[in-house]
């Protein structure tokens, strides 16, 4: 089980730092979300994974760590709010720029020919 959460939190990392140096909104966002839910499962991880056992000291022999349980509730809540802005400010820049381009460049589908390079050179 161990071994699986960690190609899953592996998986997760990967793509989406692969996602992040996307040049295009949409990806960057996904990057995101897929990073936030690698850490979500690193947290909820160290919290040892155990069926089971009750998470209050005392009342059995070993017991279940609840912290991680709440950081992971708090991080999910954190996450959407997020991506909520993020897909909110990437639609603006859609409207604004009328392009995805993160850094705000127009990417034409043709190169220039010779004569609009001379005039852009004047």
């Amino acid at each position: 089980m161990e071994l699986l959460f960690a190609l899953v939190i592996g998986a997760l990392t990967t793509s989406g730092v692969y996602l992040l140096l996307r040049a295009r909104t949409f990806p960057v966002i996904m990057g995101l979300t897929l990073l936030s839910y690698g850490v979500n499962l690193f947290l909820f991880a160290s919290g040892r994974l155990a069926t089971g056992q009750q998470p209050v000291i005392g009342t059995a022999e070993s017991y279940s760590d609840p912290l991680p349980q709440a950081l992971v509730l708090t991080a999910i809540v954190i996450g959407f709010a997020m991506t909520a802005f993020l897909v909110v400010l990437s639609l603006r820049n859609l409207a604004d720029n009328e392009n995805d381009h993160v850094d705000g460049r127009r990417e034409s589908a043709t190169p220039p020919s010779k004569l609009e390079q001379e005039v852009s050179d004047k």
